[in-house]
């Protein structure tokens, strides 16, 4: 039998990796954990999800200072912002967290940590700052980056990903931003309403292309009220620097050229996995256009070697590559064979409204052939929500043919918080009944979920059918209000 220096070697310090070298780490493997960046965190600690949400934060105050007078408070003259504060607010947080993911922390947990660009060497080897280390087995979870299209004149000017857009100097006076996804909506919203004009440029007819149609638009509407402006179903064919702007040259679905101007673009059509660099090809890992393949135990087509998070392609959110972190722990080390499930994974895009979803919407349930009922429940009907001054948008239960439910999307309030009960209601095999008949606390907007699945079985339970046995059994006398005898 070989001997390695190694029982697991992770590479990438991001959700996935990090998951992984601590679970292995703690179980009493030995772990190395190689990271290319100066510091641990990966991609959403640093330019993703941490920034974004307290940028998003800050520039939800700033919105509500500048609509005081919804409240019932005097409307203020609200001076303009100063973007190097809120980046170093950014950074302060950022460095909080990065206390947790130290590489003094992982060190007391039993791992390795080293940092620089590994390339296999073979199957069981990589080569790391000028020395060979072999591990046993191997993860990879080097997550991804974003792409950027080959639009013509896009490599002559100074553009941003998601990557710059949180340590900018200034808050920039103009942004166009190419695609209307998660990045694209969340970023343009908080610009937007932090004092940059925004103009986000789509080839879809909507925004979150995930999502059901009907709960993106609202979100858009809402975006558009606030002034975010959008070319949807538009190609982009050039961009050109026109000095201190950049010209975005358009082509809409009637074939009509359109040009925007302004200060800044922002990139945001997607992302790609990080494989290059690492010699995978040399030891015959399998990849395609998305990332790495696996199967369902996130094995590559060598079995001691796993691929988690962005980079197998899959769902590309944190949650997702912790997830999958879990996965290749109890694979790798308990050696149980354990699968991923994503039936019941839920997401959330955190514009404002928030859009959350979970298991099945329409759109993929058609695609899947399943025959479906809606249930909805609007927001302005929430005690909670009018209090709060949120009228503006509804949950939407899917039940299948067996009205048992198969997914739930949300666009209103706290949607990502709400869409948690349902994790545990569809994960638990909760019934509806159980939902409905469970106490919530009043007022709360969660009472939604409880509404919703009472509002099913309303109309089961004060049925004609119902009505007619119990006053049968139990001699009720009817209505003692109606149309017939109440005075007008």
């Amino acid at each position: 039998m070989a001997d390695y220096e190694y029982d697991i070697g992770v590479i990438g310090g991001g959700a996935a990796g990090l998951t992984v070298t601590s679970g292995a780490a703690q179980l009493g493997a030995k772990t190395l954990l190689i990271e290319k960046e100066k510091e641990l965190g990966g991609d959403c600690l640093h330019f993703g999800c941490v920034p974004s949400k307290t940028l998003i934060k800050t520039a939800q105050v700033y919105h509500m200072m500048k609509t005081a007078g919804k409240y019932g408070l005097p409307q203020l003259d609200v001076p303009p912002v100063d973007f190097k504060t809120v980046s170093n607010r950014i950074k302060s947080v950022i460095g909080v967290i990065q206390r947790h993911d130290s590489e003094e922390r992982f060190c007391n947990l039993g791992a390795k940590v080293e940092f620089g660009d590994p390339v296999f060497t073979d199957e069981h080897s990589v080569r790391l700052n000028g020395k060979t280390i072999s591990a046993k087995r191997w993860v990879i979870a080097t997550g991804s980056s974003p792409f950027v299209p080959p639009i013509e004149g896009l490599n002559t000017i100074d553009y941003i990903t998601n990557k710059e857009i949180f340590y900018l100097d200034r808050l920039p006076k103009s942004m166009i931003i190419f695609g209307g996804g998660p990045i694209g909506s969340e970023m343009g919203q908080a610009f937007n309403r932090l004092g940059t004009k925004v103009y986000i440029v789509d080839r879809g007819g909507q925004i979150l292309a995930k999502e059901d149609k009907d709960m993106a638009d609202t979100v858009k509407q809402v975006m558009e009220t606030e002034g975010v402006v959008f070319h949807l179903n538009s190609s982009i064919e050039a961009v050109k620097n026109l000095g201190n702007e950049k010209e975005v040259i358009l082509k809409d679905k009637d074939g009509k050229t359109v040009r925007l101007t302004a200060e800044t673009i922002l990139v945001a059509v997607g992302r790609i996995p990080n494989i290059h660099g690492l010699g995978l090809e040399g030891i015959g890992v399998k990849v395609n256009r998305t990332g790495i393949e696996v199967d369902k135990r996130l094995r590559t087509n060598h079995k001691h070697i796993y691929a988690a998070g962005d980079v197998n392609g899959g769902f590309l959110f944190t949650h997702a590559a912790g997830y999958e972190g879990g996965i290749v722990v109890s694979n790798a080390v308990f050696r149980l064979p354990r699968k991923t499930d994503y039936t019941y994974l839920p997401w959330c895009t955190y514009t404002d409204p928030e859009l959350s979803s979970i298991g099945m919407n329409e759109r993929s349930a058609r695609a899947a052939g399943i025959d479906y009922s809606i249930w909805v429940e609007k927001f302005k009907d929430n005690d909670r929500s009018l209090a709060e001054g949120e009228r503006i948008g509804k949950i939407k239960m899917l039940l299948d043919e067996k009205e048992k439910p198969i997914g739930v999307q949300i666009v209103g309030p706290h949607a990502g918080d709400l869409v948690s009960e349902w994790v545990a209601v569809l994960n638990g095999k909760v019934k509806l009944s159980t939902l409905a008949a469970a106490v919530h606390p009043y007022p709360t907007i969660g009472e939604i979920n409880k509404k919703i699945a009472g509002t099913f079985f309303t109309p089961k339970i004060f049925s004609d059918r119902i009505k007619k046995g119990l006053k049968f059994f139990f001699n009720l006398k009817g209505r003692a209000c109606g149309p017939e005898t109440c005075e007008e």
